[in-house]
């Protein structure tokens, strides 16, 4: 096995056992406080820390990462998440909004300096080939969305089988193992430059990457303003699931996103004949993604069948944005030099964060004042957005 390949591994290994942590604590955190009593809005404000340090987090993470190296910066996230685990577990009567709100912003800080260290990684250690750099990146970000839907129904399941602070405890200590197993394994030095970076030099001078950068931020948008609270809340008022059969249908549905991405690649080989994706195929897919919350939102209001709208549209809606994912995240590192890299990775997932930052708050507002169906509409002009600012995205000849 070559050392690439296994450090890649590695990463990959380090960054699943992180995103189970991460897909049960949101699902954890949904529930149980709504459990408590709280609306969807304060659900939705407890995650407004979690989303709003992600920003911050992903600015400042790609340059630190720059300065220190990948594998220090991702460690560090997996350390701070344990911390975040840990600190939900105290008494109910400390759990106020303010207190959750700090513990999902300790838990925003680990998820984003993690994905990041993963995902800049593959860019220091994958080979120079296309085809390899576009595998390499959908596998490990697809593995990585089938194990956040797996945490889903983790998180579910452990609330139901061992209580809320049972649960919390079980994920801190599986995560602190693997810190420990992967600060073993992983050399240090990956992605770090060896002339240290200013900070000035983390916002991107070249257009393609701001471009995709604000792509990004109304693609992810469109997902969360939809998938965070209100299809969860609505699953157990309107449908009444349980609430371990929405943890597994959540889970099912992140898992086969998850395998779609991974299989991208494979999916779009025809399209670009081998080669990686140009920003053309990014615009077509999200014209094309936009057609699914528009058609649930119609056959809502039109009084259709709303669980057969909802798991019929939710598959359809997944598989389109599983190769829009996909698509962006090679572009990101195929538009980046290999010295840029990690702030590159740094800055346009602190545009994904922003999204998902206003994507949540509005799924809260939404879904208590317009319902479901009022989620879906800003669902589909989100990606309408994501769409018409993909026009003009170059091909990736000019960067290699």
């Amino acid at each position: 096995m070559s050392s690439n390949l296994r450090n890649y591994l590695v990463v990959t290994g380090g960054y699943w056992a992180f995103t189970l942590t991460d897909g049960a604590i949101r699902m954890l955190v949904v529930l149980y406080f709504h459990l408590l009593g709280y609306s969807p809005l304060e659900v939705a404000m407890l995650f407004l820390f979690y989303e709003f340090f992600g920003i911050v987090t992903n600015l400042v993470g790609g340059w630190l990462g720059a300065r220190i190296g990948l594998n220090l910066t991702m460690h560090i996230g997996m350390g701070l998440q344990v911390v975040a685990l840990a600190m939900l577990t105290v008494p109910d009567a400390w759990l106020s909004v303010g207190y959750v709100m700090a513990a999902q912003a300790l838990s925003g800080i680990a998820k984003d300096l993690n994905k990041m260290s993963a995902k800049a990684s593959v860019k220091a250690i994958a080979s120079s080939g296309e085809g390899k750099l576009f595998k390499w990146v959908a596998v490990l970000t697809g593995s990585k969305n089938a194990l956040k839907g797996v945490g889903f129904f983790l998180g579910g399941a452990l609330l139901e089988w061992l209580g809320f602070r049972g649960a919390l405890a079980v994920l801190a200590g599986a995560l602190l193992l693997v810190l420990i197993l992967t600060a073993w394994l992983l050399p240090s030095g990956v992605g770090k430059m060896k002339a240290k970076p200013k900070f000035s030099q983390v916002f991107s001078k070249v257009r393609a990457i701001n471009q995709l950068s604000a792509a990004r931020f109304f693609l992810f948008g469109s997902r969360d303003v939809w998938f965070v609270v209100g299809l969860p809340v609505f699953l157990y008022e309107v449908l009444g699931w349980q609430l371990s059969l929405i943890g597994g249908f959540m889970a099912a549905w992140v898992i086969g996103y998850g395998l779609v991405q991974a299989s991208a690649p494979r999916l779009l080989k025809r399209s670009h004949g081998g080669q990686g994706p140009g920003g053309g195929t990014a615009r077509l897919w999200a014209f094309v993604l936009a057609l699914f919350p528009a058609l649930m939102a119609l056959g809502l209001s039109q009084g259709w069948p709303a669980d057969w709208v909802v798991v019929v549209g939710l598959v359809l809606f997944g598989l389109v944005f599983a190769i829009n994912s996909a698509v962006h995240s090679y572009l990101i590192l195929a538009y980046s030099d290999q010295n840029r890299v990690a702030m590159n990775v740094g800055f346009y997932y602190m545009a994904n964060a922003g999204g998902r930052l206003i994507g949540t708050l509005i799924s809260g507002w939404a879904y208590q004042t317009q319902g479901l169906e009022g989620c879906l509409l800003w669902s589909t002009g989100f990606v309408l957005l994501a769409a018409l600012l993909s026009i003009g995205l170059p091909d990736t000849e000019e960067f290699r």
